[in-house]
């Protein structure tokens, strides 16, 4: 019979289901079980005022399945202090469970941040059983009624009496049914949710009628209900304000950029209003039915007369900000691999290149005798490099990626002499942490400048021309013996980055050539005014021609050195240094070379050593002048470990190590032989490495006690590098010896380094220097501690300066939408400031005495010059059953419509029978543009209806 099979089918798919159902139900009790839902939750205690928003909510998620389909089980909670033992005792059988209660209970009405289950009904537990992340909502009502019917029974057998939702339909409509069941009593969790506001349900007076209506009370007078009210008002112009950027100045060569400023300062702050909106909840917390008339003929609810007033505010997403900004566009530099050929063409560089491809050209240019004009009588812009216009000719005027006005500012910024007002930051170590450079040097300025023609004036070719140009003004100060300005004196400082150290290279190297180039002067001299002398006493003399050319001969070898010229020493590989004439080299005069021959002998003296006498002679020991040492990069050092490392640890590869290492003391050596003749290696210990000459008393044959010194043991080790140096050294004074510091070579190497310096590689030199200038920039515009987190990376490091630019630019902007008035005291100004700060801290931020206080009154303000300024232009009718007006009909509300409406009643009506116990009920309105929701709470006695 096909009645009879149809109706087997029906029974084994209801079999079926029942058996699935049952195996869920089964799971959802293991669950609570495993959490420790189970049994009675029931308590006196309720939870404190604004528990909600500023305690720690925690939650518990596990996947679970109804047959195929997957469902996430998740247990929300407030965490709180256990009760204490006493209250424990103080229990009874039959009182609620705690979330019955919280459905009552007013400390915590409209939480600003909280689960929107919390908000709407107000409990503070609670567990909610949510589709799967990729399976479909729960639509059909059959499916539904299984769920909740599956949840019933499962929160019956454990006997857990904490709230149980599902959510149902579409996920963005938020929607949730279910209960919670304690000891005789049943609370069903019901919601409506509609796109728009039914017009009969819109106030106050039709909302009570849907309360009453659902609890459906028995008796003949209906207990007191409790209204609560909270209406949003939303500001969004802010036209009455300042913008939050300087307008741009457009004569400046910055071309009207918005927040542009001047070359060496970075940009900061927001292009656009960082505040979005602000919205102003005003509050009615405790009303009664008979108090408050709210429909569609006349409304008590005044917001400038509601007891409680808080404001929050909504900021712009992402704003754009000039200073996050810059950095980010400087630092995607670093990925680019182009060099400067290829961004700005061969052409460009290919004549600067056949300029100095020959390096021995080039030093010999360098050491030809050349006119120099006084520093002083020079002007920054008369130094620029005459290869800039060499290269000018081969590039027209519109191809240049720099503009030439822009170019000399960015130039005369960077080369101007500064020292004086960063030297007071000597003391100041952010740049040590960062590897950076001191504050308003020559590195730092030129980072600043590099970043701001990056974002400002055409981006990677922009600066490349700068890198070019710059390098070309180096070699120009180089070649015409003028220092860099805005660097410290002295060798490359380690604790810089490698290109200040490299830039403080080539200071020491026209420090070395411009001493090198008086003492050749002050030689000429000398050579001059000794031939002239020479002559005229020949004549007198009346000698033959032969005697005079020998004479002559004789003399000048006393004062020039002997063998080489000085054109010879520098331009051979066996260069030499020649020491300055005032370094007070104490040679003896011609008259007292004839009497004493010993002191002939004797060059490059620069002072007596203490009074001490050589140890064979009765000649006092002077110091030498010696060689500086050759001043070194960080990259030269380690390079020079690497070589050195590479030698082994074998006993000819220490000895040659030994050998590069002591070119420097051989140097002295020679120099000391030279100073004081006669001298033995004791001598030299005695100046040199005084610990390592031992002197200790000895008893004389006459009992006279006397000092006897003698080496140390560690140089008397046979094979000693001191003695063999000793032995090897010559007596050479410093000024003839081979330079240890060639300042032409390593000029020439630093130079090539820069101009072989791609983009990417300039900007990853300058970025310790921008981070350095961007955290001073957020200290001196937030006005706050700075605390530099090391080990950061630059990613990390540039979106929290995005962020804490984002910040203080919006507390700018609330500062200056809520300025007080001059005529204000001073306390309100406190109160004003503190209110601020809040807003940017927290969820929401009370205004202390509402719409009577001060920072009421400037609230005020601010929604009456919006409405003004809303008349100017065509706006929307928002809700027009809330067309309102103070007085005439004709005059402008000070408040547009509430752009949201939350009314929540509550009562305790005993159902379903009279004679059933009180129960709270309660139902949560919300009323806004595009959404109606009625989240409703309604209880039932199970043991007496």
């Amino acid at each position: 019979d096909p009645r009879c099979k149809q109706r087997n089918w029906q029974v084994m798919e209801l079999l079926l289901r029942t058996s699935i159902s049952d195996e869920f139900v089964s799971r959802v009790e293991e669950v609570l079980n495993d959490w420790k839902l189970i049994g009675n939750s029931a308590g006196n205690f309720s939870p404190e005022k604004g528990a909600y928003t500023s305690g720690t909510w925690g939650e518990k998620s596990q996947d679970i399945h109804f047959a195929d389909f997957k469902f996430c089980i998740t247990h929300y909670f407030l965490i709180q202090e256990c009760e204490k033992d006493d209250e424990k005792d103080k229990f009874e059988e039959d009182t609620f469970p705690l979330a019955i209660q919280d459905l009552m209970c007013m400390n915590n009405d409209f939480p600003p941040r909280a689960h929107c289950l919390v908000r709407w009904y107000g409990i503070r537990e609670f567990v909610v059983i949510t589709p799967g992340s990729n399976c479909e909502a729960i639509i059909s009502e059959s499916k539904c009624n299984l769920l909740l019917s599956s949840i019933s029974i499962s929160l019956a057998n454990s006997g857990c009496q904490i709230p149980m939702l599902v959510q149902v339909q579409q996920k963005w409509r938020r929607m949730y049914a279910g209960e919670c069941q304690g000891q005789g009593v049943r609370t069903d969790f019901e919601m409506v949710h509609l796109r728009k506001v039914p017009s009969q349900y819109y106030h106050v007076s039709g909302l009570l009628d849907i309360f009453k209506s659902k609890i459906g009370c028995p008796l003949s007078s209906l207990p007191q209900v409790n209204i609560a009210i909270r209406f949003t008002y939303i500001l969004q112009d802010w036209q009455q304000h300042s913008w939050p950027q300087q307008p741009p100045d457009f004569d400046t060569l910055l071309g009207g950029e918005v927040g542009g400023v001047e070359f060496g300062k970075l940009p900061f702050g927001a292009c656009e209003e960082p505040v979005s909106e602000l919205h102003l909840a005003t509050t009615w917390p405790h009303l009664t039915e008979g108090i408050v008339v709210d429909n569609d003929v006349y409304s008590d609810l005044d917001p400038l007369q509601a007891p409680h007033w808080s404001v929050k505010v909504r900021t712009a997403e992402n704003p754009q900000c000039l200073l996050g900004d810059l950095l980010t566009e400087f630092f995607k530099l670093c990925c680019r691999k182009e060099s400067i050929e290829e961004i700005l063409g061969k052409g460009l560089t290919e004549d600067e290149g056949k300029e100095i491809n020959d390096i021995g050209s080039a030093l010999s240019k360098l050491t030809e005798p050349a006119t120099t004009v006084p520093i002083s009588k020079m002007s920054v812009a008369n130094m620029v490099h005459s290869a800039r216009k060499h290269i000018r000719r081969h590039r027209r005027i519109d191809e240049s990626p720099l503009n030439t006005d822009v170019l000399n500012s960015v130039l005369l910024v960077i080369t101007k002499n500064l020292l004086s007002d960063w030297a007071q930051w000597s003391n100041y170590n952010l740049f040590l942490q960062l590897k950076s450079a001191p504050i308003d040097s020559l590195t730092y300025r030129l980072a600043l400048c590099v970043c701001l023609v990056n974002y400002y004036h055409g981006g990677l070719r922009a600066v490349a021309h700068l890198w070019q140009e710059f390098v070309l003004e180096l070699r120009y100060r180089w070649e015409n013996n003028y220092l860099i300005c805005g660097l410290a004196g002295g060798p490359p400082d380690l604790r810089c980055c490698l290109l200040h150290q490299k830039l403080q290279m080539i200071n020491c190297c026209i420090e070395r050539k411009k001493a090198r180039d008086e003492a050749r002067k002050v030689l000429e001299g000398s050579e001059k005014k000794v031939s002239r002398m020479s002559s005229g006493y020949l004549k007198s003399l009346s000698v033959p021609e032969s005697a005079t050319v020998m004479s002559t001969g004789s003399i000048s070898t006393k004062e020039v050195s002997p063998g080489k010229s000085w054109d010879s020493w520098s331009d051979s590989e066996d260069e030499f240094f020649e020491c300055l004439s005032d370094q007070g080299e104490s040679e003896a005069p011609p008259a007292d070379e004839e009497k004493d021959g010993s002191k002939s002998k004797a060059e490059g003296r620069l002072h007596p050593y203490n009074n001490m006498t050589l140890l064979n002679s009765s000649e006092p020991l002077y110091v030498p002048i010696t060689q500086e040492p050759a001043p070194m990069t960080e990259d030269l050092l380690e390079e020079q470990s690497e070589v050195l490392a590479k030698l082994g640890t074998s006993a000819e590869g220490s000895h040659l190590r030994a050998r590069m290492q002591s070119a420097c003391l051989l140097s002295d050596m020679e120099s000391f032989k030279a100073a004081n003749p006669g001298c033995v290696l004791e001598d030299f210990v005695r100046w040199y490495s005084p610990r390592d000459y031992v002197e200790e008393e000895v008893v004389h044959k006459k009992d006279n006690t006397v000092l006897k010194g003698k080496l140390s043991a560690r140089m008397m080790i046979p094979g000693n590098m001191w003695v063999e140096a000793w032995q090897t050294a010559r007596v050479t004074p410093a000024r003839r010896q081979r330079r240890l510091f060639d300042d032409t070579k390593e000029a020439e190497k630093v130079l090539h380094y820069l101009t072989m310096q791609k983009p990417a590689d300039l900007t990853c030199h300058l970025l310790p220097c921008i981070i350095h200038s961007t955290i001073l920039k957020l200290k001196e515009e937030g006005e706050l501690p700075f605390i530099f987190v090391e080990h950061l990376l630059v990613i990390d490091f540039i979106n929290q300066l995005i962020a804490m630019e984002t910040v203080i630019t919006q507390a700018r902007s609330l500062k200056a939408k809520f300025s007080i008035s001059e005529s204000e005291k001073r306390d309100d100004t406190d109160e004003l400031k503190k209110f601020v700060t809040s807003l940017l801290e927290d969820p929401e931020v009370e205004v202390i005495g509402a719409g009577q206080g001060s920072t009421g009154r400037i609230i005020y303000r601010l929604f009456i010059n919006a409405q003004k300024a809303a008349l100017l232009t065509p706006k929307d009718e928002d809700f027009v059953h809330d067309r309102k007006t103070t007085g005439a009909n004709n005059r402008v509300p000070d408040f547009p419509s509430p752009a949201g409406r939350e009314i929540l009643l509550r009562a305790r009506v005993p159902r379903p029978a009279p004679y059933s116990k009180p129960l709270p009920q309660r139902l949560f309105c919300v009323l806004m543009r595009e959404e109606f929701r009625l989240a409703g709470a309604f209880s039932s006695d199970t043991s007496f209806f």
